[in-house]
């Protein structure tokens, strides 16, 4: 028996059965927690995009003044549309749940103005293999937070907002910011660079496409499908009435050469100035009641601390009754805004009840011309054409539609850069 014994000791046939069988429960055991490892991925995956998803539609629902408190993903909030829309129930097997913090009740993005909203989402999952050795479903939680936050600078901003060109370029205009432009257009050209421009400005961003990028500056960088901007002057209004006296007379009378005024607010029918006339203003704010304001080839404005107002006090026919600006080559212009009151970095201020026209407002700029401070013409265009330059210092403007035509020249000046409005955009930050 000894004998046999060892005879079986020393017998190598069958070793490697011996050791598959051994290694068998380890094979198994691994292959059973890859297959636990990809399920868990790929449910935490998707738990992960929904609470993305939601997150992203609780800011752009706050943006759209829509309510998004504190608590559950309700019915009746974006955060939960946009659940239903991902569907995650179905792709769970299971209805997770789901919390909001709006604002997040920690970290960086708790300031209301960020408008941030972070949803927490968690689920039980049974695992096919680790089942076997668990006493309960582990948790999957999940959770995202977003907010608006900065995305550019800009000192041009075109406020139409449909489906058409808000920013235009033609023949061969010069433009030289020093900041960024933006329209909220949504056309496949939003932003439309014909003919040979050259454009120093960035970035260029457009809530439609941009319709590509000849001219533009080596670095420019291109925002298309960014989210709208909104009116930075909305709050700001007309002055109020009765209008001062005096508004059914034009600013120069007669054979009148000069008109000066100062310290106050001032009410005309119209300015016009022609070759050889002459308006000077000083810490003043100027009313144009159903007027233009009109500087013609030879004349000179000079405006300090300054704001036109371009109104009408009609009761009929307003849209059609509020005047333009033009502003002729070789014409003196020297404008700046106030620096405080109502219309503080403003030089002009059109009515928005006014129609939308083409070539209403018109800048002819020439080597003579000097303008700082904000124009805002919220519902026409703004076009700065003709062959000169004009010097802008410290310039923002804010019109319906924003063009730059023929050989003009734009120069925006500024020590230190020229003043900005903030531009911001929905992302994901945690």
């Amino acid at each position: 028996m000894i004998k046999l014994i060892k005879k079986l000791w020393r017998d190598r046939r069958g070793n490697a059965l011996v050791i598959a069988g051994a290694a068998l429960p380890l094979i198994i055991g691994s292959a059973g927690l890859a297959s636990d490892t990809i399920e868990w991925s790929l449910w935490k995956r998707q738990l992960q995009r929904s609470a993305d998803s939601a997150a992203l539609a609780g800011v752009f629902g706050k943006l759209a003044s829509q309510t998004v408190t504190s608590g559950n993903c309700s019915a009746s909030t974006p955060l939960s549309r946009s659940l239903t829309v991902s569907n995650i129930n179905t792709r769970l097997g299971a209805t997770p749940t789901c919390t909001v913090q709006a604002p997040p009740t920690s970290g960086i993005w708790t300031a209301s103005s960020y408008n941030a909203v972070k949803v927490t989402m968690a689920t039980s999952r049974r695992l096919a293999f680790s089942s076997l050795f668990m006493n309960a479903a582990p948790t999957i939680t999940a959770s995202a937070t977003a907010a608006m936050v900065q995305n550019g600078k800009y000192c041009v901003i075109s406020l139409k907002n449909t489906v058409a060109t808000g920013l235009t370029f033609s023949g061969n205009p010069t433009v030289n910011l020093g900041c960024g432009m933006k329209t909220n257009a949504k056309g496949s050209a939003a932003v439309d660079p014909n003919g040979s421009p050259t454009i120093t400005a960035s970035p260029v961003a457009a809530v439609g496409q941009i319709n590509g990028t000849t001219g533009f500056a080596s670095g420019t960088t291109f925002q298309p499908f960014a989210p709208p901007q909104e009116d930075p002057y909305a709050a700001i209004g007309l002055p109020a009435t009765p209008w001062p006296n005096g508004c059914n007379q034009a600013a120069l009378q007669g054979n009148q050469s000069t008109v000066s005024a100062s310290n106050g607010t001032f009410c005309y029918k119209n300015l016009t100035l022609t070759s050889g006339q002459t308006a000077t203003f000083t810490d003043a704010t100027i009313i144009l009641d159903s007027g233009d304001l009109t500087v013609n080839g030879g004349a000179t404005l000079n405006c300090t601390r300054c704001t036109f107002v371009l109104t009408t006090s009609a009761t009929n026919n307003i849209s059609t009754g509020i005047g333009k600006v033009t502003f002729n080559g070789g014409a003196t212009i020297n404008m700046s805004p106030p620096t405080t009151g109502t219309y503080k970095d403003m030089v002009i201020y059109k009515d928005r009840r006014a129609a939308d026209c083409n070539n209403c407002n018109k800048i002819n700029g020439n080597s003579y011309s000097t303008i700082s401070g904000s124009i805002y013409i919220p519902s026409q265009e703004v076009q700065f054409s003709g062959d000169g330059g004009v010097s802008s210092n410290c310039v923002r403007i804010v019109g319906y539609t924003v063009s730059f035509a023929g050989n003009s020249t734009i120069s925006n000046s500024c020590p230190g850069g020229p003043p900005t409005f903030d531009g911001y955009m929905v992302r994901l930050v945690e």
